[in-house]
């Protein structure tokens, strides 16, 4: 059974994120600095007593997951666009993880409706013994019933503290997961949506702008080992962006040493993740608790 202390933490964490989510939607308009959008949402979760569990993602159209600004991006918010928006919150390790998608095109109105009504059926299937296949079924028909496809390799995933992807995951069709839900288990779920004619599935871009510390050893360099000791101390096994490292060393010598702790592999990437057939793209997403009478939604 979590304790009081760990519950609270789920809890507020969940807060921050429902919160910063909502108000995130009304800044997402066409020319907005992505850059701006990333920054307004970590910033809103600091201020809320919480701390980023991983830097905000803005995916906007066919990219899927895993696209945020890297220092001085230049991208903004494309006219008619689909936005996706994946905010992170940790109160003392317990994460909370939500996501929502805006339309700035009323012909993908049906999209974000389709995948909001996909998460909720998907939540009211939690609870103890149920099986991630049967989860993953309820989306599959949900998302099908309204005359899309579901992407078939993005998933949802348990939460552990301090662990942002850890144990089970949650799939959003039903060939993959025999694992059962117990009480007490904290997922995110996530069901990712495309067009009829979308590929079904997601591939990595050869970029990335998301990273996360994997092994401590490895760096030769003093400026590496300065760059390493930054990066466990300021984000410790959660993943960051560059953007939280500024100033720890000068622009140049800090591209070396971190392109040198991505080559001994002391730092792994997320790539960015694209549709297939580069269709757009619609996710939503909310944290659960599994209870004895089914689940607690901490980001509602």
């Amino acid at each position: 059974m979590l304790s009081k202390e760990v519950l609270d933490s789920y809890i507020k964490a969940g807060q921050i994120a429902a919160a910063t989510r909502k108000e995130v939607q009304g800044i997402i308009k066409e020319g907005v600095s992505i850059l701006e959008v990333c920054e307004w949402v970590e910033s809103k979760i600091r201020r809320r007593g919480g701390t980023p569990a991983f830097p905000c993602n803005v995916c906007v159209n066919e990219i899927a997951a895993h696209y945020s600004s890297p220092p001085k991006d230049t991208k903004t918010i494309p006219k008619d666009s689909i936005v996706k928006i994946d905010l992170g919150v940790h109160v003392n390790g317990y994460i909370a993880d939500t996501a929502v998608t805006v339309s700035l095109n009323p012909e993908f109105d049906g999209m974000v409706y389709a995948i909001n009504e996909t998460l909720k059926q998907a939540v009211n299937t939690i609870r103890p013994g149920i099986r991630t296949d049967q989860i993953g079924k309820t989306v599959q028909d949900e998302i099908e019933r309204y005359g899309f496809k579901p992407i078939w390799n993005l998933t949802g995933h348990q939460l552990g503290r301090y662990v942002l992807h850890t144990g089970k995951s949650i799939p959003n069709v039903p060939k993959f997961g025999l694992a059962k839900l117990n009480v007490d288990e904290v997922f995110a779920v996530e069901p990712f949506l495309t067009l009829p004619s979308g590929g079904g599935e997601v591939f990595s871009a050869d970029y990335s702008h998301i990273f996360r510390l994997q092994k401590e050893k490895g760096a030769r360099s003093v400026n590496a080992r300065k760059f390493l000791e930054a990066i466990k101390n300021k984000c410790g096994s959660l993943p960051f962006s560059r953007r939280w490292l500024d100033g720890v060393l000068p622009e140049m010598e800090a591209d070396e040493a971190f392109s040198e702790l991505l080559a001994v592999k002391s730092v792994m990437a997320y790539p960015i993740l694209v549709e297939l057939r580069g269709k757009i793209v619609a996710q939503a997403e909310h944290t659960v608790i599994v209870t004895e009478g089914g689940c607690l939604v901490t980001t509602l």
